[in-house]
């Protein structure tokens, strides 16, 4: 082998190994947007309840998901498109509007199951109740975050174990249209139960509902995941004693 040959060789060798370098750096960066839901938590009343209904939404549909430390049983009141690099101005800003709310000492109430279909399934909750306190306080949120929010995102702007893949295009278009048509007179607080087919949501709701009170317990800012679930816990908020 001629010593230009190994030269230019050499120099091919280096060059890809360059070109793998920033291209691993570069999937080692974060996504420069991340879907968050800021979220209150439940208190013990509502996580019992909303865990015997995903044991009984899983014993009909296995393929659904179950409510555990990485889909967690929520309250979601603003989900949006923020800059990553941003996030922890976001923190800050929904820890100021939390420190003027005392959502732990409201009282709430759950009084009906609902679903979101998606043929042949549907995404089941448990709705809450809509207060002025609730929205009021999801007012104050989405101006508080507004600054670091963007128009949408990509898939990979979700917490996901499998590359993307399990992240519905339906999701995306919901989080970027939560303000337009999840807030003010169209917020519909909820604490998502799982996931079954639509014949048999529509039973399930047929049935009678045992209205129930319960509080929040704590608020959180997560990483969406499918169906929407809480799956990645950002940042705890801290509620004003």
């Amino acid at each position: 082998m001629s010593k230009p040959f190994e030269a230019v060789k050499a120099a091919g060798v280096a060059a890809a190994l360059a070109v793998s370098l920033v291209q691993g750096a570069a999937a080692a960066q974060p996504n420069p947007v991340t879907a968050i839901d800021i979220a209150l938590e439940p208190d013990a009343t509502m996580i019992q309840r909303a865990t015997a209904a995903n044991a009984r939404l899983l014993k009909s549909f296995p393929k659904g998901f179950t409510l555990d430390e990485t889909h967690r049983p929520h309250i979601s009141i603003l989900q949006q498109f923020i800059r990553t690099d941003d996030l922890h101005k976001a923190f800050t800003a929904a820890n100021a509007v939390l420190a003027k709310e005392k959502p732990q000492t409201w009282t709430l109430t759950a009084y009906k199951y609902y679903y979101i279909p998606a043929p042949p399934i549907g995404l089941a909750g448990i709705v809450v109740r809509p207060t002025k306190d609730l929205r009021r306080l999801q007012d104050e949120l989405v101006k508080a975050v507004e600054p670091f929010t963007v128009k949408s995102g990509s898939r990979a702007a979700f917490f996901s174990t499998e590359g993307g893949r399990d992240i519905q295009a339906s999701l995306i278009r919901y989080v970027a249209d939560f303000v337009a048509d999840a807030a003010g007179e169209r917020f519909n607080p909820h604490v998502t139960i799982g996931v079954a087919t639509e014949d048999y949501l529509n039973k399930m709701l047929a049935e009678p509902f045992d209205a129930f009170t319960f509080s929040a317990a704590g608020a959180s800012v997560y990483q969406l995941g499918s169906f929407g679930s809480a799956r990645k816990k950002l940042s705890e908020l801290t509620l004003a004693p």
